[in-house]
């Protein structure tokens, strides 16, 4: 009926697909305890600093938020080490996606991502109409050579994350400056660490130190994974003052929520629940790496708060048959990676549980293989 008056970039965008719920898996399945690990959230929630900070600015609920984010920007300056010129804020780090390619894009412009990858960056671009050019990963992480090779005349700016999504694997310095190195200063790198926090390797680039040099260079990053506000939706740039300019003219004045400013300016301060939200996680990758591949998965490396793992050459129907568990993971069909699962990293107990219901479930389909 309206096909007529739609943009015609919008024709054929594909609808970006969260999965099921808690309470929707629970009716369908009849289980009372859902073990959700498809979204990549903190196990371990927010901050009580977080919750009490929200819950007390609440009754403020009827007067707009600060539209500058300026109390957050102070204190987010601080804590980095830039200057508060440098930093701009998003309803999650996918809306910072979005602006960079309203301020940036025009129809027929060109992005460089990876394949697979996350879907904003080509979402996001397809939205204005950008031509999107995929380069395929090896062995899972980003082909740098490939990505430069990639640019052309027409491509405005190149996307990686690192950790990747959906493969946890990073790009190390070394690799960072070469893509910093091998672009021309009118193209972007569009650097996304929202899984910074996680990272134990010793090769990944502190990418902050880096703007001064290459005011091409725009890094993003989020409280929504190690500071556990995904649901209020707060991420942050960190860029090039006059970047920053371009993208305050299309950011919306009120765009970041009041209760999500207050949140996560609490949470900055709580250092020590930021630390035992990485240990945590470090201790359950390591532990979920060792016991699926002791079940016969191949892993990938990840240093982020979620594995990739390769099943199908096990059993077919994992995914479903977890969600008949209770247990949501991410079907890599959804992602990129057939036969592949995206499982975020649970408490211990989670992780253990997955674990258990894993080895029963190839258990149960060797005995009727062998039947």
């Amino acid at each position: 009926m309206f096909e007529k008056i739609t943009r015609p970039e919008i024709d054929g965008l594909p609808v970006y697909s969260p999965g099921l719920g808690v309470e929707e898996v629970k009716k369908r399945y009849g289980v009372e305890r859902v073990i959700k690990l498809a979204s990549n959230e903190n196990p371990l929630g927010p901050s009580k600093n977080a919750v009490d900070a929200v819950r007390n600015a609440s009754e403020s609920m009827n007067i707009y938020p600060d539209g500058s984010c300026h109390e957050l920007r102070m204190k987010l300056s601080e804590h980095l080490g830039v200057s508060p010129e440098m930093l701009t804020f998003g309803s999650g780090a996918d809306e910072l996606i979005d602006f960079i390619f309203y301020a940036f894009f025009k129809p027929g412009d060109s992005a460089v991502v990876g394949n697979p990858t996350f879907s904003s960056y080509y979402l996001s671009g397809m939205m204005m109409g950008a031509r999107i050019v995929f380069v395929p990963l090896v062995n899972y992480r980003h082909s740098v050579e490939g990505m430069l090779d990639a640019v052309g005349k027409d491509t405005k700016g190149v996307f990686v994350g690192s950790p990747h999504n959906p493969t946890g694997e990073i790009c190390t310095e070394d690799e960072f400056c070469e893509f910093l190195k091998g672009l021309p200063e009118d193209v972007l790198l569009v650097w996304d660490e929202a899984y910074m926090e996680f990272v134990d390797d010793s090769r990944y680039p502190d990418s902050t130190k880096y703007l001064e040099k290459h005011p091409n260079l725009i890094v993003l990053r989020t409280f929504s994974k190690a500071y556990g506000l995904a649901g209020l939706r707060i991420g942050y740039g960190i860029v090039h003052p006059e970047i920053a300019g371009y993208i305050e003219r299309v950011r919306p004045p009120f765009n970041v929520n009041g209760l999500a400013q207050v949140a996560a300016i609490a949470a900055l301060d709580d250092e020590e629940h930021l630390k035992k939200t990485v240990n945590s996680n470090s201790e359950g990758r390591l532990f979920l790496s060792r016991e699926l591949k002791r079940l016969g998965f191949e892993v990938v490396p990840s240093q982020a708060n979620f594995i990739l793992f390769k099943y199908e050459n096990l059993t077919r129907e994992l995914p479903v048959k977890l969600l008949e568990k209770g247990i949501v993971v991410r079907d890599g069909e959804e992602l990129g990676y057939s036969g592949y699962i995206r499982m975020t990293v649970g408490t211990m107990e989670e992780n253990n549980l997955v674990v258990d219901a894993i080895e029963q479930i190839l258990k149960k389909g060797r005995s009727l293989v062998n039947e």
